[in-house]
């Protein structure tokens, strides 16, 4: 088959290109496109993948991100209208899902978080949904995913390219260069994601957090904000405990190296979860099934009070153990390839 795949977001390309290197073994063509938002394209030009650029992001407000969607599905048609695709695969691209659906090409979609708001569009309009085992039956229902469509897979989509991850020593070059040793402790830190549409409020404790974090003796801060305006605004604060990379690190290796993963998302906490690495999520909107299960597991803290987020460990971690869920790489690229 010839694989359409579409890079909507800077997590989807670690995802992708384990899978990328599944199709092909088994004999797929992989073109690949991607939204100009976030790392997305810096990260999928480091991962091998040579991706059209098609279309940006749409802001904050509503109206602009529904005109940007239509206006990238539509560009996405005329992009892929003469190649010949038998297969259009995404992680809730909702572009290409549209495009897909004006070709009458057959549409994949692979999602996480029930959520979010445009699960409407996308379980309406794919041909085939893939989610996690823990995603609710009711949130299927409620976005309009007929049954018939759906399909579950084991563990989370960030088993998919860390079940047999080997970290490289080398990283530790990079982290050197960012004048952090290995006496400190080091914390890798994400903001909420402001622009985002299943994001409508404020979170005063990841403020409190970066306070708490600045007066710590030993800690070292690398922090991966999610937009420009973002850089600029934690850009003025930077100093030798405040780490602002200039360009994109590998995150995999930086997950491994570091002592503690805080985010206000989910992506970044389940990739320290499969790496046995202490992580805290501090998102205050509505939560993933997938990530309270991590909590019971012992995989994930959980910051929703004052008291958890001065009860949180600011430490040198112990040695990693790892999930290795070895075989829901397989389990996914089957589903997505049967037809």
């Amino acid at each position: 088959m010839r694989i359409w795949i579409d890079l909507a977001n800077s997590p989807h390309v670690p995802f992708f290109r384990a899978l990328a290197k599944e199709f092909k073994k088994r004999g797929h063509e992989v073109e690949v496109t991607a939204r100009d938002f976030a790392e997305t394209v810096q990260l999928a030009q480091a991962a091998g993948f040579t991706p059209e650029v098609i279309s940006g992001h749409g802001g904050r407000e509503l109206a602009g991100k529904a005109g940007n969607l239509v206006r990238r599905a539509w560009a996405l048609r005329g992009w892929a209208h003469s190649r010949a695709f038998d297969l259009a695969v995404s992680h809730n691209s909702y572009s290409q899902i549209l495009a897909a659906r004006a070709l009458r090409l057959r549409s994949v979609t692979l999602m996480d978080y029930e959520h979010q708001p445009a699960n409407h569009l996308a379980f309406r309009f794919a041909a085939r949904i893939i989610v996690p085992q823990a995603f609710p039956e009711a949130a299927l229902a409620r976005y309009g995913a007929h049954r018939s469509k759906v399909k579950r897979y084991n563990g989370t989509k960030e088993d998919v390219y860390l079940a047999d991850f080997k970290p490289d020593p080398s990283f530790e070059d990079e982290l050197r260069d960012l004048g952090i040793g290995r006496e400190e402790v080091l914390v890798v830190v994400r903001p909420p994601a402001r622009d985002a549409l299943y994001h409508r409020f404020e979170n005063e404790l990841f403020d409190e957090l970066m306070e708490r974090l600045s007066k710590h003796p030993l800690a070292k801060v690398i922090l991966l904000p999610r937009n420009d305006s973002q850089r600029a605004m934690y850009g003025e604060r930077a100093n030798a405990k405040l780490i602002l990379p200039e360009h994109a690190l590998d995150g995999p290796n930086l997950i491994a190296s570091c002592d503690l993963v805080v985010s206000a998302g989910g992506t970044m906490n389940r990739e320290a979860a499969a790496l046995g690495v202490p992580a805290a999520t501090i998102y205050a909107g509505e939560w993933a099934a997938v990530d309270e299960e991590l909590v019971h597991e012992g995989r994930l803290r959980r910051i929703s009070t004052q008291d958890d987020l001065q009860s949180l460990p600011i430490e040198k971690k112990a040695p990693a153990q790892p999930r290795r869920a070895l075989d829901v790489r397989k389990e996914v690229t089957d589903l997505i390839l049967e037809g």
